[in-house]
Formats: C-alpha cells, sequence, structure tokens
C-alpha cells in the first residue's frame, strides 16, 4: 500500500485553530496546542455566557424597576402583582426603561397598580 502524506491537510486544519486564536496574548495566538485549547476554552465559554447574560439582564431589570418603585412605597413583587390584576401587558425590560427615561409615565404605572392592589 502506497504511504499517504498529510502534509496539507494538517496545516489547515492547524491554521484554522491558530486563525480563530488571532488576538490572544502570548503563545496562546502561536503555539497550536496553546491556541486550540484557549479556541475551546472560549468557545465553551461564549456558549455558556450567551445562557447566563439573560439572566443577568432579567436581574438588573427587576434591580432597576425596584429602585424606582423606592419613593412610591411598593416593592417589585406587589408592583408587578397589580399591573397583571391591571391586565397591563408590559415586560420587565419595558418597564426599566420607562422607569429611567419617563417618571411620569411610570408614575401612573405605579398608581394604576396601587388601585388594582386597594381594590
Amino acid at each position: 500500500m502506497a504511504r499517504v502524506k498529510t502534509g496539507p491537510a494538517t496545516r489547515k486544519r492547524r491554521k484554522k485553530w491558530l486563525k480563530q486564536a488571532k488576538g490572544y496574548w502570548g503563545g496562546k495566538s502561536r503555539l497550536y496546542k496553546t491556541a486550540r485549547l484557549q479556541v475551546m476554552h472560549g468557545l465553551l465559554s461564549a456558549y455558556r455566557d450567551r445562557k447566563q447574560k439573560k439572566r443577568v439582564f432579567r436581574r438588573l431589570m427587576i434591580t432597576r424597576i425596584n429602585a424606582a418603585l423606592q419613593p412610591y412605597d411598593l416593592n417589585y413583587s406587589k408592583f408587578i402583582h397589580g399591573l397583571k390584576l391591571a391586565g397591563v401587558d408590559l415586560d420587565r425590560s419595558v418597564l426599566s426603561e420607562v422607569a429611567i427615561n419617563v417618571p411620569e409615565d411610570f408614575a401612573q404605572l405605579v398608581d394604576l397598580a396601587k388601585q388594582q392592589l386597594a381594590s
């Protein structure tokens, strides 16, 4: 059987990993083995953090809404419950933006929620 030389295929495969490691510090961008390990680690982190980002931003939005509710003597859970009773279907991202950018409208939402909780 004839000998098969895989030089071009091996070089192509290694260059693919090194290309992905471009911009990494030191040998992690130049040495094949460390570059491959670092790229795999980076891809795993990217996959995990795409999922985690949604959780982090939800927590941030809830914190912002709760902070905006402090002057009105209302906490986040009661506010959301009042809005549900009132039939207001705004998600947390919209509520946090309204709380930051348009405080007058947010005050009206708080009053609406308080009325629904009282009745």
